[in-house]
């Protein structure tokens, strides 16, 4: 009875690992007009069960400009950064903001907003 009790707490245990967070970003606009953004984000990846799976760009009115998929886990490699790159922000924003998300909370840690250099 008493192991029952333990796997059943055991269970119901809530996810260690929290929302992923974006601690660092930059963007770089090339000579042909499209920008790469860097993300560097950070969040205790436990495995293919709960980890940071998506990072977005996205307008100061919600609108989603760009999505770089995190296709694994990043347990031994804290903070991560990835590229996300040929984005095209229209020219009249010139403020975006960068958030990521993991596979268990979505969305919810922190947010970086650069501010373009037009």
């Amino acid at each position: 009875m008493k192991l029952a009790a333990c796997a059943a707490i055991a269970l119901c245990q809530p996810a260690f690992a929290g929302e992923a967070d974006v601690v660092a970003a930059k963007a770089v606009q090339s000579s042909g007009g499209s920008w790469r953004i860097d993300a560097t984000i950070r969040h205790d990846d436990e495995g293919w069960d709960h980890f940071a799976n998506q990072f977005d760009v996205v307008t100061p009115d919600g609108t989603v400009l760009g999505t770089r998929t995190l296709f694994h886990p990043h347990v031994n490699e804290q903070p991560f950064t990835r590229s996300l790159s040929s984005l095209q922000i229209p020219a009249d924003v010139s403020v975006i903001t960068v958030r990521a998300k993991d596979s268990v909370h979505g969305y919810g840690g922190a947010e970086i907003q650069i501010e373009l250099p037009r």
